[in-house]
């Protein structure tokens, strides 16, 4: 009989299975990308597809529609250091939602129900903002 491992198995079978496996884990890494990376898109913080963008010197307000909600981020143009950002989203009628604090590259998503209702965003970065007036109506 030949060598064995620990468990009874021969060593080459675990060896073949180890050359199995390895290139297929690094086939995955390509695939699926590296582990910490964020997505291209990190921007895109809300689903739905973007229907109106407010820029302005330090970053821009983004807002999102989807059947029957609206969502929005600030966004800023050069992220980094922490700085202050706001953005709020109002339906007609209701309550606006806001998203306030110091952030390093977006402020938000903030997501309020639209359905066959107007909503108006405002948005801030560092000491420079935006905002729509009402839209979607």
């Amino acid at each position: 009989m030949g060598r064995q491992g620990r468990q009874g198995r021969p060593a080459g079978r675990r060896a073949a299975v180890v050359l199995l496996v390895l290139p297929l884990l690094g086939a995955l890494g390509l695939v699926t990308g590296p582990a910490g990376s964020a997505p291209a898109h990190a921007a895109s913080a809300c689903s739905g597809r973007l229907v109106k963008t407010v820029t302005f010197s330090t970053g821009s307000l983004r807002v999102y529609k989807s059947r029957a909600y609206a969502c929005a981020v600030s966004v800023a143009r050069k992220p980094g250091a922490r700085r202050a950002m706001r953005v709020s989203l109002q339906p007609r009628g209701g309550h606006a939602v806001v998203d306030s604090g110091a952030f390093t590259s977006l402020a938000g998503p903030v997501t309020v129900h639209a359905l066959n209702r107007c909503v108006r965003a405002s948005g801030s970065v560092g000491g420079s903002s935006g905002s729509t007036g009402w839209i979607l109506c």
